[in-house]
């Protein structure tokens, strides 16, 4: 999988168009909710909700890299058993868009002002990666039955309910952009599915066999700092 997001990314810089004239390399800051849907040991979901704030920086007119930081919470139950994680998680990522790698004109400004809605959508679906940190802030009640039979295969029912691990998220999503200017839209409408993979076995209280995953799906809405008018 590392191999696989390194390749994507050098794809991105050797592809770098032209497509540079007019274009001044704005911030965004983002926002936005949606619902978590955890993949534990406790498998059963109870669907809850998360928030986030998104820094982001465009290295090309269709490449970017930002940091994200997310509050929210994980909730799920299965043999007799509950738990609650009420977690905050902090990435730095990269995201690479579809019109890096469109034939498009090589003035962005001629592009941004001429193309159709449609087009300048199709352009912004992206795929993207990172690496960050993830905070635990656990509720469990693991019953006696199931914690005996985690403990026989070989688990364990963990005591660090409020620590640290790393994490890779994984994106993919489309930013909609809207209002034409000569330097790039102001605002964007975003549209972002977030599989985070964890580095431990916990997100639950309950260390298994596998590793604990969650989904995060978020619509939110960016502006575009520092542009010229």
């Amino acid at each position: 999988m590392k191999k696989t997001i390194f390749s994507l990314l050098l794809f991105a810089v050797c592809g770098f168009k032209s497509a540079q004239a007019q274009f001044s390399r704005p911030l965004s800051v983002g926002i936005g909710g949606g619902p978590t849907i955890n993949l534990t040991d406790l498998a059963n979901v109870e669907a809850k909700f998360a928030g986030h704030v998104d820094v982001d920086g465009l290295i090309t007119p269709f490449v970017s890299a930002g940091i994200h930081a997310e509050k929210g919470v994980l909730s799920g139950n299965g043999y007799a058993s509950t738990f609650k994680n009420d977690y905050w998680a902090f990435n730095a990522n990269a995201k690479v868009r579809l019109g890096q790698f469109m034939n498009l004109p090589n003035n962005y400004s001629y592009y941004n002002l001429q193309s159709s809605t449609f087009h300048k959508i199709l352009a912004n679906v992206y795929v993207g990666a990172g690496a960050g940190l993830m905070k635990n802030n656990i509720e469990s009640n693991i019953s006696d039955l199931y914690s005996e039979s985690v403990i026989s295969n070989g688990g364990e029912i963990s005591d660090d309910l409020d620590g640290f691990h790393f994490v890779v998220p994984i994106n993919v999503g489309v930013d909609i952009p809207f209002g034409r200017g000569l330097y790039g839209p102001q605002w964007a409408i975003n549209l972002n599915y977030q599989h985070t993979i964890t580095t431990n076995d916990n997100l639950d209280a309950v260390i298994n066999s596998k590793k604990d995953h969650y989904s995060y799906i978020s619509l939110g809405v960016k502006y575009a700092l520092f542009q010229r008018n």
